[in-house]
């Protein structure tokens, strides 16, 4: 069950004789009532940018494919987003539990595999299918944890948007849908690890302990990738930068959000991900989509929409 911010405690009583409550003025502090709005705003704030900056580390990475390979991409990109949270918040590893430790080594080859099988779906099927097949993910933990009819309606149109933008063609490559449905599984533990990693270990310090496991386990490969091929200075830049905006960003951005969203309402709105990363290929790569891509894209928008408005009305 998710940690609820302790509600406010009543302010101290005046010297002087306070005025009696009247039906027309009711003793309500304004700034109090305004922090679950801000608190939503903020959330879905974090949760758009998080998804943006994901999509477009995918995209500048995919332009290193060439010379680094899915392979070397991700293993560049565990190297930046362990640098980057150590520097966040340094981990005390020597003080975590095992309860503490098990999630965080989970987290560590979920991170690794997730960010590997994407990649690689997206070297063979394009940024939008390998981004719409990973939403697949969250919307299994959506349908899994939602009790609410409504959620469940919303869910069912993101899914029937997944469905026509991911449709069998001639030229289907199904391995590289594979991979893509292996990084929705690998995405869904991660939600669900991360969230755990979020409760248990203060500060960033788990991020940044699963986020240095991963990179340890990619050294021997990053070692492999430079003696085969040494890789060229814009190909590292790319590799970094996909690190950065891909990694180290939403990795910080999740570990916020996931402690003040629900799972399902986590996994319906990263349904938007498709959405951004259809934007991403056709500004940044040149990936043009069709007039059913586009409807799909707004059927996805529609549940979004909905879920969030209505869950608004059921809070107010």
């Amino acid at each position: 069950m998710r940690t609820r911010p302790a509600a406010a405690s009543a302010p101290a009583p005046s010297v002087g004789p306070a005025p009696a409550p009247t039906a027309t003025a009711p003793l309500t502090d304004p700034l109090t009532a305004s922090e679950p709005t801000r608190g939503r705003l903020a959330g879905v704030a974090t949760m758009v940018g998080s998804g943006l900056s994901n999509q477009t580390g995918a995209a500048i990475g995919s332009l290193a494919f060439p010379v680094l390979g899915p392979v070397g991409v991700v293993a560049v990109r565990q190297y930046v987003a362990a640098l980057v949270l150590l520097a966040v918040d340094r981990p005390r590893p020597r003080t975590f539990t095992w309860r503490q430790w098990w999630p965080v080594t989970l987290l560590a080859l979920v991170f690794g595999t997730m960010n590997l099988s994407l990649y690689s779906s997206i070297d063979r099927v394009g940024l939008g299918l390998a981004v719409t097949l990973e939403f697949l993910g969250p919307l299994t933990i959506a349908l899994a944890t939602s009790r609410r009819r409504v959620d469940v309606c919303c869910a069912v149109i993101a899914a029937a948007g997944v469905v026509t933008l991911m449709r069998p063609r001639p030229s289907a490559d199904y391995l590289g849908m594979g991979l893509g449905l292996l990084a929705a599984v690998c995405w869904a533990s991660y939600i669900l690890l991360n969230r755990t990693v979020g409760r248990r270990i203060p500060g960033a310090q788990g991020a940044a302990a699963a986020a240095c496991l991963s990179a340890v386990m990619f050294l021997p490969i990053g070692i492999v990738v430079v003696l085969r091929q040494p890789p060229t200075a814009g190909a590292v830049v790319c590799a970094i930068a996909a690190g950065v905006l891909s990694s180290a960003v939403p990795y910080l951005a999740d570990l916020f959000t996931l402690r003040h969203v629900p799972a399902r309402a986590f996994g319906l709105f990263m349904s938007v991900n498709p959405v951004l990363a259809a934007l991403v290929g056709l500004i940044g790569l040149g990936q043009g989509l069709g007039a059913p891509e586009w409807a799909s894209i707004g059927a996805i928008v529609v549940a979004n929409s909905l879920s969030i408005l209505t869950s608004r009305t059921r809070t107010a």
